[in-house]
């Protein structure tokens, strides 16, 4: 029972709760349950049984095999038509055979190399996958924030206008207004409600989204932690210099060239001679004929150097030099592209860091103008209810423009550290 009291206690501890509120858990949680990623998992896992498969090429193999039969001989007749008795052959062969390939031309060295490498490529694809679903599930985890906030900046519009209404209403049979002040009231209000229900279907469509990725039910937004923090670079050149080192895709693209390497050695070696050495031991038991048992073993070393074929071993050579130059040239164009890309993502990474200062600026001016605006169009001074309207109409954009700002910071933030292959949880702080 005390067990159990704990658990409770536990589960409704703040430390806990808080701990399923932040960016985080949601990752740990997509990173475990994401399909796709579980699915890059298991063709990992399958890759890596293709180094046990080459690897095999080095040992001997064995192989164990038996036979059993019985023959029986009827209406039998000699030459001149006389009459045979029937006879019966029984008989029983067990035969092993270990064969040793000694030289293959160092086609077995060849795909064993491949094999490591290709394992190597799975394992980037893993990490890849990683990275984007970590990237996909902060993409969702801010948006879902930045369209609650939209919501609910929407929501208390409403009822401004709505208040708005009522109070100018009241103002119009005073006569301190115009029927043409009270329509533009009455139009604002019905284009606050037309922007309400369009933030209420993209908050809608922001938790169906951040449910796909993460698989868990979408959070009540109120609690979620809205920072997150990375450790990035500097300066560009110290990103140019990263991604060198550790951007996926371009270590992906070296591991296509070199396997390109091994596979035209491979094809090269095809064209070398081979030899092998086999050993086999046999047993045969025959009960009807006049010798009863024999054991018979064999040693054989052959020696197989292929000449021609038709063309096609300096066709497959030939195919495989310029599969190899291809991805030479594929190579040196991921090289140029990563560049761009790491530029492009560093300059939108510097940008959004200053559109979030500046819309913040924004706001803040706003919030001043939207307040004296108000307090003087409630005195009845010289404002007008466009004025009002255009002022209530800036807070809202200027609430927006910076809540979007925030979410596109971080989640710029987290573009740059998968550009530079060092986007992991761990280094989410």
């Amino acid at each position: 029972m005390k067990k159990y009291i704990f658990i409770i206690l536990l589960l409704l501890s703040p430390n806990y709760l808080q701990a399923q509120d932040n960016l985080k858990y949601y990752v740990q949680k997509a990173l475990t349950n994401n399909l796709q990623l579980n699915a890059e998992r298991k063709n990992f896992e399958s890759i890596k049984q293709s180094k046990n498969i080459s690897r095999s090429e080095f040992l001997p193999s064995i192989t164990l095999s038996g036979d059993q039969s019985s023959i029986t001989s009827t209406n039998r007749t000699n030459q001149d038509g006389t009459g045979l008795a029937d006879s019966n052959l029984d008989s029983e062969s067990t035969k092993i055979s270990v064969e040793q390939k000694i030289f293959s031309g160092f086609k077995g060295f060849n795909t064993f190399k491949k094999t490591e490498l290709e394992t190597q490529k799975a394992n980037l694809s893993l990490r890849k996958a990683e990275q984007q679903t970590i990237l996909d599930t902060t993409s969702a985890y801010f948006d879902l924030i930045f369209k609650s906030k939209n919501e609910k900046f929407n929501s208390s519009n409403v009822n401004l206008f709505e208040r708005q209404v009522d109070s100018d209403s009241a103002r119009l049979q005073k006569g301190e207004i115009t029927l043409t002040d009270l329509a533009q009231s009455e139009s604002s209000l019905a284009g606050a409600r037309a922007e309400l229900i369009k933030a209420e279907t993209e908050l809608l469509t922001s938790k169906t989204n951040f449910e796909r990725i993460t698989r868990e039910k979408s959070p009540n937004t109120k609690n979620l932690n809205e920072k997150a923090l990375l450790m990035l670079p500097n300066s560009l050149n110290e990103s140019l210099r990263l991604a060198n080192l550790n951007n996926l895709d371009l270590l992906t693209s070296q591991l296509d060239y070199e396997i390109a390497v091994k596979e035209l050695n491979i094809e090269r070696a095809r064209l070398s001679p081979s030899a092998s050495l086999n050993y086999s031991k046999s047993e045969n038991t025959d009960f009807s004929s006049t010798i009863d048992e024999s054991d018979q073993e064999t040693v054989k070393a052959s020696i197989t150097w292929p000449i021609i074929k038709g063309g096609e071993n300096i066709s497959s050579i030939k195919k495989s030099s310029y599969n190899k130059q291809r991805f030479q040239l594929i190579l040196q164009d991921t090289k140029n592209r990563i560049n761009t890309e790491i530029s492009n993502a560093w300059s939108k990474y510097r940008s959004s860091k200053s559109v979030l200062e500046a819309t913040r600026a924004q706001l803040k001016a706003a919030e001043i103008a939207n307040e004296g605006i108000t307090l003087e169009y409630d005195s009845g001074n010289t404002r007008t209810t466009l004025e009002l309207i255009q002022s209530r109409s800036l807070l809202l954009d200027a609430r927006i423009a910076f809540s979007k700002s925030e979410r596109d910071f971080i989640v710029s933030q987290f573009e740059l550290a998968k550009q530079l292959g060092s986007l992991s949880i761990k280094s989410i702080k």
